[in-house]
């Protein structure tokens, strides 16, 4: 969306919500050099949080204390099995998978989120590490793959060529497999 488009929705609707700010942040760093319409929405802007015509929507602050919970929990274990072993494990890998199999514990202040630690602690330990272990025993059977490579650590041309490769790859067995009769 457009610096232009973004301030008219603002004026329409009276707010600027943290992605249209976010939106506008993004613009303007990315750019060279803004128009002159940018800088004109961006004065109306301004002007319009000054006289309050447009308020800013605060950012709500939330955690999820699963996120916690799971990863003290996985990095204990981790330092356990890595103290008893030459392996080496991915805390990240681990608690990225229990957390897809257990339920968000969101919480806004500070009450709220030692409410539900003392709740998951009661009522949800034992599936806490439940979870890690299974976590641990996924990731320790895992097949190592040589050319993985972590979320943000590539380029978009980078990934066109894995996955380029992978395709390739399997393409020999696709093709060395008979046709079922129609």
């Amino acid at each position: 969306m457009s610096i232009e488009k973004i301030v008219e929705q603002a004026l329409q609707d009276g707010y600027l919500t943290p992605a249209m700010e976010a939106e506008v942040g993004r613009i303007c760093n990315t750019a060279s050099e803004l128009s002159i319409e940018e800088y004109m929405a961006l004065d109306r802007l301004m002007g319009s949080l000054l006289t309050g015509e447009v308020v800013v929507l605060p950012r709500k602050q939330f955690i999820n204390v699963m996120e916690e919970l799971v990863l003290s929990e996985a990095i204990a274990r981790v330092a356990e099995i890595e103290a008893t072993s030459d392996r080496t494990l991915d805390v990240g890998d681990i608690a990225a998978y229990a957390l897809n199999r257990l339920p968000p514990l969101y919480a806004t202040t500070e009450e709220g989120a030692n409410y539900q630690r003392v709740r998951a602690k009661d009522e949800l330990q034992e599936l806490i590490s439940k979870q890690v272990d299974e976590a641990i025993a996924r990731y320790l059977d895992r097949p190592e793959f040589p050319g993985r490579v972590a979320l943000g650590k590539s380029s978009g041309k980078e990934m066109l060529t894995q996955v380029s490769s992978i395709l390739q790859s399997y393409a020999t067995i696709f093709e060395s497999q008979p046709n079922p009769p129609s």
